[in-house]
């Protein structure tokens, strides 16, 4: 896999068909919205930039999201917030196969590391 810039990966190469590229943004909005999708998951939490982005009415789909795409693997660091009667560990878990999931099996990348950190806890 050649790697063009920071942010757009060559995913396939075929002097016939052409090249296929994903951008690092793809993969992070691929990785939030599977994240959301797992039972006990409130919603992702974003950093400082990421807040003040959605208060302004520009919602992102990756927030709370970092992904560190390499040559060889996919690496995705996330931050939740979890529901109050949530089991942490399970819920995290479950997060972890869903995003490395859903990754692979939409881009073809191999995911090395899907990383959870609990920022918080919805009481709602």
């Amino acid at each position: 896999m050649e790697k063009l810039d920071r942010a757009t990966h060559v995913l396939q190469e075929d002097a016939e068909k052409g090249t296929v590229q994903i951008a690092d943004e793809v993969v992070a909005i691929i990785a939030g919205m599977a994240a959301t999708e797992v039972k006990g998951v409130a919603s992702m939490a974003g950093n400082i930039k990421n807040e003040l982005v959605a208060k302004m009415g520009m919602k992102s789909l990756s927030k709370g999201v970092k992904v560190e795409v390499t040559d060889t693997d996919v690496k995705v660091d996330l931050t939740l917030i979890l529901k109050f009667e949530a089991n942490i560990l399970a819920v995290s878990g479950a997060v972890q196969e869903k995003v490395k999931s859903a990754i692979e099996s939409m881009t073809g990348m191999n995911v090395s590391e899907v990383n959870v950190r609990v920022a918080g806890v919805a009481l709602e």
